[in-house]
């Protein structure tokens, strides 16, 4: 069972195209399931119509959900009975991002959050607090289909790490392993920006008693200047005038050597060659994208 679970911060580009086509085909080519998500936890990062944008443009492009979407705004109470369970591990916090950039010390993901209110809440005056997660210094190691074995020691290199926010909105680790678990999903398929949150996610699902699902983080496509296409980095829209075409490019930078866009009629063919030919294996461990993308493609 496989997922694409995309945020509605603004229309799908091509690297939104690349990780719904890696997750697809691992999951068809294995006679899978494909689920769609929408995750909407985080209601101050929604763009208006991105939501009906993005299912658009999956419809377009050919990507066939086999149950319906899932959307985390209508979650909240799957979120709220998990962190009740977590209640003996969970702690409120008033710390601030502006005192913990002065405070903290940073490591490779960031600030390290040094547990100041881990016994006591540094501002009990405070009106707002966020609720983190106590960690332990345990080594979180596992196998990633692609990236090879992956370990952290999340208490100091993260620390405690917040599952609910101080505006009362979940966490999206707290809210992608109770949605991974409820729609069992055995096999997440996601780029490599997302890997040093993958040891959070495993502990979670340890502290809940949930299964673990596989992993395998692609290379996440960056442009020659060594940025991440993104939305925060404007990455353009696909559009639909070309679809063929830019599903074989999707496949192309997953490493299947597609043939050429002159042996397919139809998009559907497209995809009834990618499922039959799909191999994980050649997928490459870095994926760069030409310097005048989007005209390339």
């Amino acid at each position: 069972m496989g997922r694409f679970a995309p945020s509605p911060s603004g229309p799908l580009h091509f690297g939104s195209l690349i990780a719904a086509t890696a997750s697809y085909l691992c999951a068809k080519s294995a006679k899978g399931k494909w689920l769609l998500r929408i995750e909407d936890v985080d209601k101050f990062r929604i763009k208006e119509n991105s939501i009906y944008s993005i299912i658009h443009t999956l419809e377009a492009y050919g990507y066939e959900w086999d149950d319906d979407i899932l959307y985390q705004s209508q979650r909240n109470e799957a979120y709220e009975a998990a962190l009740q369970s977590l209640k003996e591990l969970a702690y409120p916090c008033s710390c601030t991002r502006k005192f913990l950039l002065k405070k903290a010390p940073i490591g490779s993901y960031g600030y390290i959050y040094p547990g100041y209110c881990r016994q006591q809440i540094s501002n009990p005056d405070s009106p707002q607090f966020a609720i983190r997660l106590k960690t332990n210094n345990s080594l979180v190691l596992f196998k990633d289909s692609l990236q090879d074995t992956i370990q952290q020691r999340i208490e100091s290199e993260v620390g405690d790490f917040i599952i609910k926010r101080s505006d009362k909105m979940f966490s999206y680790q707290l809210a992608v392993v109770v949605d991974d678990e409820y729609q069992g999903i055995t096999e997440v398929v996601r780029g490599s920006d997302l890997l040093d949150n993958t040891p959070r996610q495993l502990y979670l699902q340890q502290c809940l008693a949930y299964r673990q699902p596989d992993y395998l983080h692609f290379p996440t496509a960056v442009s020659d200047n060594g940025k991440k296409l993104s939305k925060q980095n404007h990455a353009p829209e696909v559009g639909e005038k070309e679809k063929r075409k830019t599903i074989l490019a999707t496949l192309n930078f997953l490493g299947q050597e597609a043939p050429s866009i002159d042996n397919f009629a139809h998009l559907n063919d497209i995809w009834q060659w990618a499922i039959k030919h799909w191999n994980r294996d050649k997928i490459p461990k870095r994926m760069t994208l030409p310097e005048n993308y989007p005209n390339t493609l």
